[in-house]
């Protein structure tokens, strides 16, 4: 298994990250890995160090690139990688070629440049139950707030990693974040609403984080140790999970998160392995935004998962604001994991406005029957008019006859 990084980028390869940063600096830095591992492989075969031979050489005709890239692929299923990461690698070096006017057809690369077809494996979202296991594991309270902010608000990974003190709307009801579209995979920014349970525990997560901390230090002039209170100086641009003053880049946030969160699974026994894919566990910080989606399609609300998690095309992105914070006021309960007094509050308030309901149900039924009973009343003395009036007729008309025979 070839290893990541630690190759440096020839003139070409610096000059197509250039170019990609400009749009996704995390899409550079993941493009710079991959064309090093392709690096490696021309240093390995032809035994050059610079990619910019390789492409004079296929220019001049000296190379066929499609013979090359198949080689590569072939040389990429033996180091035991997915085939998703196969064909990355793959469309990466593609790219780069194309980008320096090396002409790839379409048609011939997929005639003479077999990639393995991925298997599509079906994921189960995780249950409910799952992660308030995982929750009342995580024994680090960074971690813990990190994982209980995905379960709750479907965000990728790094996006939840981006979010900046001054991202946080406190004031508003639900809780609002920003989401800066720099760091999602739309390019676009969005607003997350969370639950009261996320912002308490991000209150919790905060207060620890800014505590006052006794801390000792040797002093080499005084030649003794200091030992003083300190507190750390908050900022509205820290990123709410990073642990030192300066803001890092939320990717490096990831790298961290990840393993932490791989050895508290491998604690608890969660830990297990895809099937055919040892690299991969069954449970990553993604399942908690595949639950997010599962939940709120199950409770009918499909369109709006979408948007809630970040998808384009939903017809919730030209909404009101008021309108999608009502439904997730709706949905909150089902994404509410540890905060039981919550739940039986909003259990109390479902049934008193049941009881209300059942109270007006009962008064509009009796104010039916006192109007049932007062319209009977009146059927009644329409009869005994009608009745009358019948005999009225009646004895009137007896009357002109007798008067008629006399």
């Amino acid at each position: 298994m070839e290893e990541r990084g630690g190759l440096s980028g020839n003139d070409a390869i610096s000059k197509y990250i250039r170019n990609v940063s400009m749009m996704n600096k995390s899409t550079a830095s993941e493009y710079l890995v991959r064309l090093n591992y392709f690096k490696a492989f021309i240093n390995r075969k032809f035994g050059f160090s610079s990619i910019d031979i390789i492409i004079k050489k296929i220019k001049k005709g000296n190379l066929d690139a499609y013979d090359l890239l198949s080689e590569y692929s072939l040389h990429l299923q033996n180091c035991g990688i997915s085939p998703v990461t196969l064909k990355q690698r793959i469309i990466t070096v593609k790219n780069f070629f194309e980008y320096h006017d090396v002409d790839i057809n379409p048609r011939k690369f997929k005639f003479k440049v077999k990639l393995p077809r991925p298997v599509r494996k079906n994921k189960e979202a995780l249950s409910k139950e799952d992660i308030i296991n995982i929750l009342n594991a995580c024994s680090d309270i960074r971690l813990k707030t990190y994982v209980m902010l995905l379960a709750a608000g479907g965000f990728r990974a790094v996006e939840g990693l981006s979010i900046r003190i001054k991202d946080l709307d406190l004031e508003s009801n639900p809780t609002r974040v920003f989401v800066r579209g720099e760091y999602t995979k739309t390019r676009t920014d969005r607003i997350v609403f969370l639950t009261d349970e996320v912002t308490q525990q991000l209150g919790l997560w905060l207060d620890y984080k800014y505590r006052t901390r006794r801390v000792s230090y040797k002093d080499e002039r005084a030649g003794k140790t200091i030992t003083e209170d300190r507190t750390p100086e908050r900022s509205e641009t820290d990123l709410i999970f990073a642990v030192y003053q300066q803001s890092p880049d939320p990717n490096s946030l990831y790298d961290d998160f990840r393993r932490s969160f791989s050895k508290m699974l491998d604690r608890m026994g969660k830990g297990a392995r895809e099937d055919g894919n040892e690299r991969r566990r069954q449970i990553t910080l993604h399942s908690f935004r595949r639950f997010v989606k599962t939940t709120i399609s199950d409770l009918g609300y499909a369109d709006y998962s979408e948007y809630f998690i970040g998808h384009s095309g939903s017809t919730y992105w030209r909404k009101k604001d008021s309108e999608k914070a009502e439904i997730f006021l709706k949905i909150e309960p089902y994404l509410t994991f540890l905060n039981v007094h919550q739940l039986e509050r909003q259990g109390a308030d479902i049934q008193t406005k049941v009881e209300k309901l059942e109270e007006l149900n009962q008064s509009l039924r009796q104010r039916d029957k006192v109007k049932d009973d007062a319209i009977s009343q009146l059927s009644d003395q329409l009869v005994a008019l009608s009745v009358r009036l019948q005999d009225i007729e009646r004895r009137q008309g007896s009357g002109l006859a007798a008067g008629r025979t006399a």
